[in-house]
């Protein structure tokens, strides 16, 4: 039995690590298509904001197909999409086509956390220790993905398109491999089965939302902040190309600090804990005017955030099913996709662009907004969603403990 849930464990960690490679590659590929077939900056927004659309789609269809195919069936069906639609991007530059391939990569993308969310936190005698692990092995995928992009794009960006549809096949090949539970319904008692009971505790929705408002909060420092500080000068824009690979080494040390060195023995705390100094960090980069503190101040808020995700989840505890991550996931996710929506206005609302009177359009090649019209002032962002996320998150681990 000890032996089973080691391989389950194994598979999930090394499928999100391939996964981390692959979706944190989109930004990147966008960009290198956008310049291979020149089409509008506008659409990369577009094909990011589809792959969005796929992976929030993803967790809705991991909570219900396995009752009708079976877990293995699913879980196949679905996770094919990393090699399809990077396949797909690399034979052609058709605009239908590639949004097609963004989205079926970003059903890959949500199918693959739902699938290795439930293969690790089943099969882990301590599920936080577990969580973190298989968070690390994420990070590590998305520090080395810019890497082999970049030395893939040397020679073309095809090359560098398909090396990433063989890391996704290689991504389904271990699902392929691996004894996935779960058989299809043959009866309708059987599909009614299905325990719908953590739609009615009040600890699942608080975790939902907590993991809404951080997902949020990460989204305006990864999206926002470093565009800011390099639009505004105070990251030189070649070292600024570096701010990420910082913020995911930092990601990185965190989650391992938690797995192996600092074992959580009080979940609920730590969380409140993790939200205090994110918080705190957070203002201290919105005062921040110079180079060195700035770049500092992102590796410890990233450093702070580290472990909120995968602990958070782990205290869902015996709720963590095929369902209950099909749900709670994309509403999780959503955080960050209706974060740039809230921001994508037109001097109304926060106090920074209403004194610059800005519009945005997105950043080419990442999640980020700059200014139009070249001024720099504009990345500025609100603090509500981050005051937001600390609040909320205080009071719902308050209310957990």
């Amino acid at each position: 039995m000890e032996q089973q849930n080691t391989r389950l464990r194994n598979a999930g960690f090394a499928t999100f690590f391939f996964s981390g490679i692959c979706a944190i590659s989109a930004g990147v590929v966008v960009s290198l298509l956008q310049e291979r077939y020149g089409f509008a900056y506008g659409m990369t927004g577009t094909l990011l904001s589809l792959m969005s659309v796929g992976n929030l789609l993803a967790g809705l269809l991991m909570g219900m197909l396995p009752s009708a195919l079976g877990m293995k069936r699913s879980v196949l069906l679905l996770t094919i999409g990393y090699a399809v639609g990077y396949a797909v991007m690399g034979l052609t530059g058709a605009v239908v086509l590639l949004a097609a391939a963004f989205f079926v990569v970003g059903i890959a993308k949500g199918s693959v956390i739902n699938t290795c969310t439930i293969l690790v936190s089943d099969h882990s005698a301590d599920r936080t220790r577990g969580m973190n692990l298989m968070h690390s092995c994420y990070a590590c995928g998305a520090l080395l993905c810019p890497f082999l992009i970049a030395a893939a794009a040397r020679v073309s960006t095809e090359l560098a398109v398909f090396l990433l549809a063989a890391v996704g096949l290689v991504l389904w090949l271990v699902y392929v491999f691996t004894p996935l539970r779960g058989g299809k319904s043959k009866s309708c008692a059987e599909k009614e089965a299905i325990d719908w009971s953590f739609l009615r505790s009040a600890r699942f929705w608080l975790l939902t939302g907590l993991l809404f408002f951080q997902n949020a909060a990460e989204q305006s420092v990864v999206g926002w902040m470093v565009t800011y500080f390099k639009d505004s000068g105070i990251i030189a824009g070649t070292l600024a190309a570096y701010t990420v690979t910082v913020m995911w080494g930092a990601t990185l040390i965190g989650r391992l600090l938690i797995a192996f060195v600092f074992p959580l023995r009080q979940p609920r705390k730590a969380m409140v804990f993790m939200a205090v100094f994110c918080t705190a960090f957070y203002f201290a980069m919105m005062q921040t005017h110079s180079q060195l503190p700035a770049i500092l101040l992102l590796f410890a808020f990233a450093f702070s955030m580290a472990g909120m995700n995968p602990t958070a989840v782990a205290s869902a505890g015996k709720m963590t099913t095929v369902t209950s991550m099909g749900i709670m996931l994309p509403v999780a996710s959503s955080g960050a996709i209706l974060m740039p929506v809230g921001h994508r206005h037109r001097g109304r609302a926060c106090g920074a662009c209403r004194r610059y009177g800005f519009q945005h359009r997105a950043l080419r090649g990442s999640g980020g907004l700059y200014p139009a019209g070249g001024k720099t002032a504009g990345g500025m962002m609100c603090r509500l969603p981050i005051t937001l996320s600390v609040k909320m998150g205080f009071r719902k681990v308050r209310r957990l403990s």
